[in-house]
C-alpha cells in the first residue's frame, strides 16, 4: 500500500488511511461536500477488514472531517474549509510554458483546425451507437497493433481513388497522431545522428520532434516550387531522411514542383535514403484537382506516406496512418507490435463505417465549398481593413492564410498583443530553423463563420498592431 502518512512506516493501517483522507482533504483532491467510498466498498477495495476501515473513518467523523448522513452515505463535510496540513508541504510543481494541444477550445484565427461547427455530429454519433450496439468480442480482445482490419481497407480504397496511391491494407498502420508516425518511423529506422532534411520554415512540431529523437536536422530552404532539393544535396548529400510536405508546403502553402519531385525520389533511390511525406491537408484545394500524392510517384519503395484525419474531421480523433513500402512491413509491424500505439477501438470502427457508407467523401466535397467561401470572407476583411499593414499569399489551397508584413514588423510582437485580444495566429518566424527569417501571420479561416465574425476579428487584430 502507498504510504502517504507523515509517520513512520509501520503505522497501523486505519491510522494510514486517516491520514490519506486528511491529505486528499487539504489538497482539495476531496471538496466539501464530495462522498466517500462506503466502509465495505473501500475495506474490499483495499483488501482490508471493515473494522479497520471504520475505525478511520470514525476517528474522521469525530474531528468534523468527514459527515455521516445514513443511507445517504459519508460525504467531506460541507461546512469544512481546506487548510494545508502543517505536518505536510506540498511540493511546488513547475508548470509547462506552453503546450502545442493544451486541451482548452480554440481562439478565432487559429490554424490546424477543420470547421468544427460544420462537422456532421448528429451522423457522427449515430454511426457510433450503432458500432456500440453491435459489438461482438472482437472489440473486447487486445486489438491488432496494425489498426483495425476494416479501417485499413476502406483507407486504401480512399488512397488509391484520390491520392493515386496503390497500397493494401497491410502496408497501412494506424497510430495517434502525425507525431505518432514520426515516432514508429524513427523506432523502426531511425539511427541516433542520422541526417534528416527539414524544410526551412517547416512545421515546429515535427521539427522538434526528430531532433529529440536524435536527428541531426539539416535546414534546407522553400521557395516558391517547394523545397529547393539542389541546396540539400549541397548540404548534405548522404542525409538518411527527408520530411516534406509536397501538396501545401507547411506554413507557405506552395506545392512541390514536378521536377523537384523527381529530383527528391531520385535522390533518395541513390542513395538508400527515406522520404517522409506528410499529406496533411492535400483535400483542400481551390482551384482545379488536387495534386497526385508523392506517394504515387514512387516505383522504388522510397517514400513513407503520413495522412491524418484530424485536419478532414475532427482533431480529437487523433487518429493518423502511416503506408510503408511492401518490404518495411515485417519491420513496421515488430515494432508496431512493441509500442502498442492503439487508438479507440470505437473510433476506428466508426471512421470505416463513415468511409464505407460515402459518409467521408460528400464530408470532403462540402468542406471544399465551405473553406473556399470562408477564406475569401477573411480575405475581404483583411484587405479592407489591414491592406496597408499585410499583403497575402494567395494560393490555390490549404487551411490558413500567410500575410507577410512590411518590412521592420516584428511578427512575434503581433502574434502577443493579438493573444491579449482573444485571437490566436501565429508568428511565420517561428517556424524557422535558421536565423535568415522572413516576418508574417498564418491565420486559420476555417471556423470564420461569417462576414460580421470575419470583420471583427480582424478589427481586433488591428488593435494588436497599434497597441
Amino acid at each position: 500500500m502507498e504510504n502517504l502518512v507523515p509517520e513512520a512506516s509501520d503505522a497501523p493501517l486505519y491510522r494510514q488511511i486517516y491520514w490519506r483522507f486528511r491529505q486528499s482533504i487539504s489538497d482539495s483532491r476531496l471538496k466539501p461536500g464530495d462522498r466517500v467510498p462506503s466502509i465495505r466498498a473501500l475495506a474490499s477495495e483495499l483488501n482490508l477488514a471493515r473494522g479497520t476501515v471504520e475505525i478511520a473513518y470514525q476517528l474522521l467523523i469525530s474531528e468534523g472531517y468527514l459527515t455521516a448522513r445514513g443511507p445517504a452515505g459519508t460525504v467531506v463535510s460541507p461546512l469544512l474549509k481546506p487548510v494545508p496540513d502543517p505536518e505536510q508541504s506540498v511540493p511546488e510543481v513547475e508548470l509547462q510554458s506552453s503546450l502545442i494541444h493544451s486541451g482548452e477550445m480554440p481562439l478565432p484565427l487559429q490554424i490546424g483546425l477543420p470547421a468544427l461547427d460544420a462537422f456532421p455530429c448528429r451522423l457522427w454519433n449515430r454511426l457510433a451507437s450503432n458500432t456500440l450496439r453491435n459489438a461482438r468480442l472482437e472489440g473486447l480482445i487486445y486489438p491488432d497493433a496494425r489498426g483495425l482490419s476494416s479501417l485499413r481497407t476502406a483507407i486504401a480504397s480512399y488512397l488509391g481513388v484520390s491520392r493515386g496511391i496503390t497500397c493494401s491494407p497491410e502496408q497501412i498502420f494506424i497510430v495517434a497522431g502525425y507525431r505518432a508516425c514520426l515516432d514508429l518511423i524513427c523506432r523502426s529506422l531511425l539511427k541516433q545522428g542520422d541526417q534528416c532534411w527539414i524544410e526551412d520554415p517547416g512545421y515546429f512540431a515535427a521539427r522538434d520532434f526528430l531532433r529529440e529523437a536524435g536527428a541531426t536536422l539539416i535546414p534546407v530552404p522553400v521557395d516558391v516550387n517547394g523545397m529547393v532539393v539542389e541546396a540539400g544535396l549541397q548540404r548534405a548529400t548522404n542525409a538518411r531522411f527527408a520530411v516534406v510536405t509536397p501538396t501545401h508546403q507547411s506554413p507557405l502553402c506552395v506545392p512541390l514542383s514536378m521536377p523537384r519531385r523527381q529530383a527528391l525520389l531520385e535522390w533518395a533511390s541513390s542513395r538508400g535514403s527515406w522520404i517522409i511525406e506528410d499529406d496533411y491537408d492535400s483535400e483542400y484545394r481551390y482551384h482545379g484537382r488536387p495534386l497526385p500524392a508523392l506517394k504515387s510517384l514512387d516505383t522504388r519503395g522510397r517514400v513513407l506516406y503520413c495522412g491524418t484525419f484530424s485536419k478532414v474531421l475532427m482533431p480529437g480523433l487523433r487518429l493518423s496512418y502511416l503506408v510503408v513500402p511492401e518490404k518495411l512491413i515485417p519491420r513496421f509491424t515488430e515494432m508496431t507490435d512493441k509500442m502498442q500505439s492503439h487508438c479507440p477501438h470505437l473510433w476506428q470502427a466508426t471512421i470505416a463505417r463513415f468511409i464505407e457508407d460515402g459518409h467521408f467523401a460528400r464530408h470532403l466535397k462540402k468542406m471544399r465549398t465551405l473553406y473556399s467561401s470562408r477564406r475569401q470572407l477573411l480575405v475581404e476583411a483583411l484587405q479592407a481593413d489591414l491592406g496597408h499593414r499585410l499583403s497575402i499569399d494567395h494560393q490555390v489551397g490549404g487551411m490558413h492564410l500567410l500575410a507577410r508584413l512590411i518590412q521592420g514588423t516584428n511578427d512575434r510582437e503581433i502574434v502577443t498583443n493579438a493573444m491579449s485580444v482573444g485571437l490566436r495566429v501565429h508568428a511565420l518566424s517561428d517556424w524557422y530553423l535558421t536565423s535568415e527569417v522572413e516576418h508574417g501571420l498564418l491565420l486559420g479561416f476555417t471556423n470564420v463563420s461569417s462576414k460580421e465574425q470575419a470583420i471583427e476579428f480582424t478589427k481586433r487584430l488591428a488593435v494588436a498592431f497599434s497597441i
